[in-house]
This record gives structure tokens, sequence and C-alpha cells, in this order.
């Protein structure tokens, strides 16, 4: 017999038969590979001269396989038997004393899972990554106990039970030689902070030690100082003494801070074919005079390169030489730029999109195949991805290849962007309501957007089909149009209307966008209330609008859902008096402006600004319905929708001739996996006939905006609260709205 236990006493065991020839190989023992399978891991084979070696060999590559626990062979005649004896498979694992999530967390992490084999190693570093997880957390004199209980001869059940220790709450940290600064300072970059009272509040800090963030927070000092231009600041790694009678430590941290540097002179050495050394730093963050800061210095760098890289030189050089005039607290910056060879693109790979086809993505690049590279190219054909709201996310790697060669590798993830909706809705005015509609932006991945919609309440109903092309045969041109139907019981009339649009536009550049669109209208207005009858606004019966609306806009967001930076301006009027009754026109002015924080304060706070004004001008005849009414999602939530205009004697809404609304929002993520965050706003508005004040409105909420629902369009839900609302004025604390964004 030879029993693996060590290599050379399988040698010694094996060598009286040596001369022998291998006549048949079997296995005893093998449960979880095949007969073939193990001779093929062995590679002896019948005919083989029986050598020690290989025997050998062939059971260390068993043992490899992870599978055994022990191995041995017999030899009989010429009849190698490989005797094993199988690891036992895990029939259930469980671990306890965290939470859920982490439990799941560990354990896939670890790579074990029901129905494995048994790895004494596997579960071994389980415990080690929960030991270390627990003191990283401040959790000391914790307790990991693993117990196996045998269901049978080959399965076993492993429990994993965690008993987490104390944590060490710091109870003062020290700054020895720190002058200028202090804790107060230094605490917003730190991660391990002292223990305030009632640290358990939130918002308070609970002085819980983080053990593997001690290093860190020393280099985050550093860096501090470094900001704060103190150029030859010293600090060294903190010394933590921890007293486990109470569970309490104390830190301390040597630092010599040496002098404040100002800055000297700044200067770029840097081919002027390239670009001018006085317009670089036109846009610096340094200039003589003021504090140093490494922070700046880098925003500085990073000027330079896509300066640089705007003229073609992808892989420039940018090293800054700061040299340190210590007798006069002095460090003169001098810039040193090698820009390398000009780069050109080489392929432009397309990966992610199983349902956009290429030549969609393609017309939105403002690099292709030949072209030199430039930072501002890519950048902007980012967002101008990002601005169709086809994908979720959008990535444009540069991948050099050459010196002067790169390849573009378009990586992208696929928004829903087709949406199926339906829901009932309750409204104090419009009563019990059905809505339904099925739309989508990408429709078969061609760019094109079509959709159908249906509203009904009991004083509302509602239809309409659209589509849009935004780039008719890749071309600039955009086409797009609707057809719809609507009956309206609204406060002091009744109207039923029947119409369409057809628009075309073309794109001009990159971020203007031009468009004529022509409208038509059959409306009938019903009902009207006595109060309204004197108006001189008012028709009833049949009353046709025939209108031209051109209009210009300008848009540099960098996302369709979600922006972060950029503005979108637009500017329109709409003459009507083309062979109908209705004759006015419309002018409107809206811009939007978007400001993302994350960059800032290291923070993902978006600021929003919006503001929108409009005029309407009698040109013979301005029916009732195309006046102007602020309140509601838009304008100024917190009022209900188009309730508040002018009113004639009888109190009677009669439309206005002006009106501007302006909305400050800031947005901050609730839950960042999906998206979803909260909001606060200030809304304003004013409304009137011959002045813009003649009516004016406030009013402030909060909210929660979904971005990229499941429903495939955006949702917002508010509360809003009418701040200076008049007697007959009509509120509304709750506002609820699917497909529109800020």
């Amino acid at each position: 017999m030879i029993r693996k236990i060590f290599p050379i006493l399988a040698l010694l065991s094996i060598t009286t038969l040596q001369a022998d020839t291998v006549k048949d190989i079997q296995f005893d023992g093998l449960v979880h590979i095949s007969d073939a399978i193990a001779k093929e891991i062995i590679e002896i084979k019948q005919g083989d001269t029986i050598d020690a070696r290989a025997v050998d060999d062939s059971i260390k590559k068993l043992y490899a396989q992870q599978y055994f626990e022990d191995i041995w062979v017999e030899e009989n005649g010429g009849v190698l038997t490989y005797h094993l004896k199988e690891k036992p498979v895990i029939a259930n694992v469980q671990l306890t004393g965290l939470s859920k999530e982490k439990n799941e967390e560990t354990l896939q992490a670890a790579g074990i899972k029901k129905g494995d084999i048994y790895d004494e190693t596997k579960i071994k570093s389980v415990k080690n990554r929960i030991e270390k997880d627990l003191e990283a957390k401040g959790y000391f004199d914790s307790v990991v106990e693993i117990e196996n209980e045998t269901i049978n001869s080959s399965s076993l059940q492993t429990s994993i039970d965690v008993n987490k220790g104390e944590n060490i709450h710091i109870k003062d940290i020290q700054f020895y030689g720190a002058k200028d600064f202090g804790y107060k300072d230094f605490k917003p970059y730190l991660a391990n902070k002292k223990e305030q009272s009632m640290g358990w509040f939130f918002g308070r800090d609970d002085g819980i030690l983080k053990a593997d963030q001690l290093k860190v927070d020393a280099m985050r000092i550093k860096e501090f100082y470094l900001k704060n231009g103190y150029l030859d600041a010293v600090v060294a790694d903190p010394v933590l003494r921890t007293h486990f009678d109470d569970y309490s430590a104390s830190l301390s941290y040597k630092i010599e801070e040496g002098i404040q540097y100002k800055v000297g002179s700044v200067s770029v050495v840097i081919d002027e074919e390239i670009a001018s050394p006085e317009t670089l730093k036109e846009s610096f963050k340094l200039h003589e005079g003021d504090i140093f800061s490494v922070e700046k210095l880098r925003k500085d760098m990073a000027k330079i390169r896509e300066a640089v890289s705007n003229k073609g030189f992808a892989f420039s050089n940018v090293t800054p030489d700061v040299k340190q005039d210590k007798s006069n607290g002095i460090a003169n910056i001098t810039y040193i730029v090698k820009p390398n060879e000009k780069v050109y693109v080489n392929n432009v790979t397309i990966a992610g999109n199983s349902r956009t086809v290429d030549r969609v993505i393609r017309r939105e690049l403002y690099l292709t195949e030949g072209e030199a590279f430039s930072q501002k190219d890519l950048a902007d054909s980012t967002n101008a991805l990002k601005r169709t709201g086809y994908f979720d996310n959008v990535n444009i790697t540069p991948k050099q290849i050459d010196k002067d060669k790169m390849d573009l590798i378009v990586n992208i993830d696929e928004a829903s962007t087709g949406s199926i909706m339906g829901g009932v809705s309750y409204g104090s005015y419009d009563g019990f309501g059905v809505n339904a509609g099925i739309s989508d932006r990408n429709f078969l991945g061609s760019g094109i957007e079509v959709g159908m919609d249906v509203d009904t309440s009991e004083k509302t109903l509602r239809g309409s089909l659209h589509f849009f092309n935004p780039r008719v045969f890749d071309s600039l041109y955009s086409l797009g149009g609707n057809v719809f139907k609507k009956d309206f019981d609204y406060y002091d009339y009744d109207e039923k209307s029947i119409g369409g649009s057809l628009k075309l536009g073309r794109k001009i550049g990159r971020n203007f966008h031009a468009s004529l669109t022509y409208l038509y209208e059959d409306v009938e207005l019903t009902n009207v209330s006595d109060s309204l009858k004197d108006s001189i606004y008012y028709q009833e019966g049949r009353i046709i609008k025939s209108a031209l609306a051109p209009s210009i806009s300008y848009d540099n967001t960098d996302d369709y859902y979600l922006p972060r930076s950029g503005m979108s301006l637009s500017a329109g009027f709409e003459y009507a008096g083309l062979n109908g009754e209705a004759k006015f026109l419309r002018n409107t002015l809206s811009a939007k402006f978007y400001f993302g924080l994350d960059d800032l304060i290291d923070y993902d706070l978006i600021v929003r600004l919006k503001g929108r004004v409009s005029t309407v001008d009698d040109r013979g005849n301005l029916p009732l319905n195309e006046k102007l009414y602020l309140g509601g999602m838009g304008t100024v939530r917190g009022f209900k929708s188009g309730t508040l205009s002018p009113r004639n004697d009888d109190g009677a809404l009669v439309g206005a001739k002006k009106m501007a609304a302006g909305s400050f929002e800031l947005s901050l993520p609730l839950i960042e996996s999906v998206q979803m965050r909260i909001l606060s706003f200030y809304d304003y508005g004013m409304t009137g006939d011959d002045k813009f004040d003649d009516i004016h409105r406030s009013s402030i909420g909060a909210g929660i905006e979904w971005a990229k629902s499941p429903l495939g369009v955006p949702l917002q839900l508010f509360y809003a609260k009418a701040l200076d609302d008049e007697e007959g004025d009509r509120t509304s604390k709750i506002e609820f709205s699917l497909g529109r964004r800020f």
C-alpha cells in the first residue's frame, strides 16, 4: 500500500513496483468527479511503467482539486487503485451576529454557499475577514465561533456565530506642535473624532474609533496644511492610548507646522504655438500674493492639461516646479508642459447597446476616426449622449495604442425608455380619474419618440398621440407632431377641442436648436358662467386657432433626467391669426440653471434655478382659454393649477396678459442606488393684465423626486405650503406628477 503522507514515503513504498506496467486504473470513493476526469487529472495511462514519482505527482494533482481530505494508492498485479476520501459538502451555512445584508455580503465575498465542498481555508478566511472588519469599525474583543455539525458521512452544517466586542470611544484628541490650527479646523476632514455629549444622536459625533482610518487621518491633516500653504508641515502617525477597563481612548498627533507660504511668481513653460502662457494664467486659481494651496495647484494643472488636450495633445505631461523661499515665505511656481505627440483618433468602438443602433450613438459624437483628439469634444460628446435620455450611464474611455494614436471606447448602459402607465387619481375639483399611457423615447432603438395617453375624470377627458424624430435620416433636422382631443369642464366654462401640430426643427452647432411649429385647434366653449358673459374675451361657440410658433433654444446640460451642470434656455412666440378666428401674439422666455456642488463640498447637492416670463397680446380676438393662468406645477406650487389670475367684478377668473414665475430648489440624495432624492423649494410668481405684479404669490415645500422611476418616466411628489394666500385662493398641499422634470 502507498499512503500519501509525505512525498518521500510514497517514493520509498513504491520503488519495488517500478518494473511493472499499469494494466488498469481504478478509483474508490469518487463522488463529485467521474473516473474519466480523474484519469485525465493523474495523467497516468494503461501501459505506462509504474513509477514512484509519477504516482506521487498524481496524488498531488488530485489534492490540488481541493475535493479530497485523504488519498492513498494500492497496487495489485499492475492494477493501481486510488482510494479517496472526499471532503464533506456544506448542506447549509449560517452566519449570525451581523445584519442580514452584511451576513450575505460576507459569505458571498468569501465564496461560501450551500452545496460547496467544505474548505477549512475558506472558513478561516471568513473568520479573519469578520474580525478585521469589526476591528476596523472600532469593535474590540470580538469573538467569532465556528461550529460544524455532521449530518451524514458526506455532508455537514456550518454555523458561524459573531459576538461583537465593545466599541472604543475616543475621549480626547491632542495636536502637539499645532499653533495656527486646532481640532475645529481638522475635524471636517477626520474619520476619527472626539465623542460629543449625546453622540448617539443624529448629527452628533459618536467618537467610535475607526482603526483602519488612523494613518489616513494623519495624511488628511497633512493635506489640510498643504491646502493652506504650509509646504513644510510634518504630521506623524497618531499615537493611540486605549483603556480597556472602560473601552475609551485618546489620540495624539505630533505636528511640525513650519511657515505659511504665499505665491510669488507664476509662470508656464510651453510652446506658444500650442497655447499662450498668459492666456492659460487667466484661468488659474493661484495668482501672485495668494496663499499657496496644493488643491488649487492641482486644479491649475488640470486646466493646462485640458487646454493642451483641446489642441490634440492628449498625453501631455504637466510638472509643477515649486521653489520655496523660506526666508520670505514665498513659493514661486513654474509649470513645465511637455505636450508630447499630437494624438489622433484611430477607432471608435461602441459597447453596451443591445437595443440602440450604432448610428444613433455615433451621430452625437464630436470625435470620429482620423480627427485630432480634444478634451472638450470628448466632454461634449458625453453630455450630448446623456441629454438624449436613452442611457443611464455614458463613459467614453480613451485608450492609447501608440504615441500619436488612441482608440475611443464608448461604454453605455441603456435606460428603460419605454413606459406603460396606468392609475387612479382623485382631486377635490376633478373627482375620481383614470389615466393610462404608453410611450417610448427610443422606439426600437431608432431614437424616435412615440406615445399615446388618455386621461379621464369627472371633469376631464383628454387623449393624444405624438411622435418626434430628433435627427431625420441622421441629419441636423428634426420633425415632430401630435394630434389631440380634449373635453374639459373648467371652473367657469366648458371647453371641447380637437387639434394637432407639426414641428420642423434644425440643430445649430452643438447646443442650439431652432424650430417652426404649425398649430391647429378647433375649440368650442359652452356653459359659460353668468359672471363671465360680459367679458370681452369670452365668445360662446366655436373658435378656430391657426398659428405659427417659431422658437430657438440652447441646452448644454450634462444629463436628460438629472442635470448637475449647465443651462437650458429658450425663447419663442406664437402668432395666431392664419385664417382662424383667434388672433393674438404670445411671447415666452424661459431659463433653467443647474449647479452640482459635489466637487466643491464633496456632497451630491444640486442647486436649481428656473425662471419663465410670458406675455400675450390681443391682436383682434384673444379667447379666454388662451390667456395666462398662474398656479400649480411649473409655476407656483401650493396653489391649484391655473387658479391665480385677475378676476372680474363677479369674482370669476378672466386670465392675464402678463405672467412671470421662478423657482429655487435644493436636491439631495435619499436612496442613491435607485436615484431617489429629496428636495426643498421656494416658488414665486406674479401675473396681471397691465402689470406683472397685479397678483403675486409664493410658496415653500419639500418633496421626493425619482428621476428614473420604474414607470420609465420621472416621478415627483410634493408637499407645498402657500405663504401669502388670500381669501378666495384655491390652495393645494399635495401635488403629484409623472413625466415632468424641473
